[in-house]
């Protein structure tokens, strides 16, 4: 088997010279050679932790006492078995029966399993030989039936957080009716749809679990993130309201059966809501409007692609006291009333992060205004989608956004004027120097440099020590970057199309962990 680097490292040789006095009073000098295989342990179990564990099963067939150390339960406290997410898979369940047993035991803290391995024996063992699982994901997303799970009598009961994929078909009545007793310490639930497999032409929609039972066995939920399904709708948002008083978070992207008919009764229930995340749906302005803002604890909000006017804008942006991350991309709505409103009758002071992706009313007087009073305390803007927003006006803000760490810029919508990205990248390098994640969503045809690009990019690479994502559209200009930030291995520079999907959720779980943690 092909062990990539690793083998490299047994023929490494460190040459150290150490000078000493010998009792003679003469100084000499003493050359030893030293390889890996000198090391002690447990520096070898640290190199070890920086491997996935696809990886560690490789280093453990270079010897004896590399297989011992690859299988310490130090090093399998976070354990996927998706093939399609870590590359592991396991073969049958006593294998799997036997790792629980062997290699996770006390130290496993977090696993992942696929509808495979979702038996009552393994989730028995589990509960058994694993007392400190606390983070728990089961995929049925791909079910076409599941396992009889009539004789299972015990599941992990110290779960704070699990994560359920559902399946379009299958009914997990059978399945969540066992774990019911176990899982109300449960603080954050995930329950993962599918709606990106969803079909353009009219389906039958299937409940395939029962929220309203489900919400009665977890009242210590403080985070739920129900996304992309097809039949959750106001119902099950009040259900969870009416029973989980210390809920923080609610996420209710792509459900678009919700309007927000529950959204007043909500904000009344969960005092200490502050993030309430509705991208996709069919949020109804008139609901939106009853909310009673001023009083809430929002600081988080997503409505990016919903139908709301620029009245609800207006009224809810001037209402809301404390926003620090808003979200509002693709609406027609968003416009230069409700930025001039918002900051002339609301306080956006607090605003840490903004996404206005695709807001094609705003205007780039609009939008310079805006930023030239609140720009500084902004870490992450989103700009993208707009074919208006050109060079220019970043090259007018960007002195402005001296603190921004996320920078998403440009359109993949082929313009009528050429980017001078030349300019752009020094003007980058030389006023954000904490930026950690740049994107340039620019055509290639429309990107303009010249034989200086060199030097910009090394500008850019020097000043902005913390970079650590860089994400261009394919051409000429990304090959000569990724050439020169490889060089640095600090960097990682990748296609638009492979992560412009991803960039909201960055923008706003990066800062919420900067916030929060």
């Amino acid at each position: 088997m092909d062990l990539g680097g690793v083998d490299v490292w047994g023929q490494i040789a460190l040459e150290t010279s150490q000078m000493y006095v010998s009792e003679g009073g003469v100084i000499k000098s003493r050359f030893a050679s030293t390889t890996i295989e000198k090391l002690p342990d447990k520096v070898i179990l640290n190199i070890f932790c920086y491997l996935s564990h696809r990886e560690i099963c490789r280093v453990a067939r270079v010897c004896k006492r590399w297989r011992q150390i690859a299988y310490d339960t130090r090093l399998w406290k976070h354990v996927s078995l998706r093939p399609e997410v870590s590359g592991l898979h396991v073969g049958s369940l006593e294998s799997l029966l036997n790792l629980i047993s062997v290699r996770f035991g006390p130290s496993l803290r977090y696993i992942e399993l696929p509808i495979e391995l979702i038996t009552h024996t393994v989730l028995h063992e589990l509960a058994n030989k694993c007392p400190n699982l606390t983070h728990m994901l089961l995929d049925f997303s791909t079910a076409m039936q599941l396992h009889d799970f009539s004789e299972m009598q015990a599941f992990p009961t110290k779960l704070k957080y699990m994560c359920i994929c559902l399946s379009e078909v299958i009914f997990m009545e059978g399945f969540m009716r066992k774990i019911y007793n176990f899982i109300n310490g449960l603080e954050i639930l995930h329950l993962i749809g599918t709606y990106e497999k969803v079909e353009e032409e009219e389906e039958e929609i299937y409940e395939v679990i029962n929220v309203h039972k489900l919400k009665s066995a977890t009242p210590n939920l403080r985070v739920i993130n129900l996304y992309g399904i097809n039949f959750v709708d106001d119902s099950h948002i009040d259900a969870f309201s009416s029973n989980c008083i210390q809920l923080e978070c609610l996420a209710v992207n792509f459900c678009s059966k919700v309007t927000g008919s529950t959204m007043k009764t909500l904000f009344q229930r969960s005092r200490r809501l502050t993030c309430l995340l509705m991208q996709g749906t069919n949020l109804q302005s008139e609901y939106v409007m009853q909310v009673e803002w001023e009083k809430s604890s929002i600081q988080e909000l997503d409505v990016t692609a919903t139908d709301l006017t620029t009245e609800c804008l207006i009224d809810m942006l001037t209402r809301i006291p404390g926003l620090r991350f808003l979200s509002a991309g693709q609406l027609n709505g968003f416009n230069d009333s409700v930025l001039k409103a918002w900051t002339e009758a609301g306080n956006p002071r607090n605003l840490i992060a903004l996404n206005l992706d695709s807001s094609d009313n705003l205007t780039d007087d609009g939008l310079h205004k805006f930023l030239s009073r609140h720009g500084h305390q902004l870490w992450g803007v989103a700009l993208s989608g707009m074919p208006h927003i050109t060079d220019q006006l970043w090259q007018s803000i960007l002195p402005i956004l001296t603190n921004t760490k996320i920078v998403v810029m440009g359109t993949q919508e082929r313009l009528g004027v050429n980017i001078h990205v030349d300019q752009l990248m020094d003007g980058i390098a030389n006023n954000c120097p904490n930026l950690e994640r740049l994107e340039l969503r620019w055509d290639p045809e429309n990107l303009r440099f010249s034989d200086k690009s060199q030097k910009a990019i090394d500008i850019l690479r020097v000043k902005c020590i913390k970079l650590r994502c860089l994400v261009l559209s394919d051409g000429r200009y990304y090959e000569i970057v990724k050439a020169n930030f490889e060089r640095a291995d600090r960097t990682t520079v990748v296609r638009t199309t492979t992560c412009s999907r991803v960039t909201n959720y960055y923008l706003l779980h990066n800062y919420k962990d900067l916030i929060f943690n």
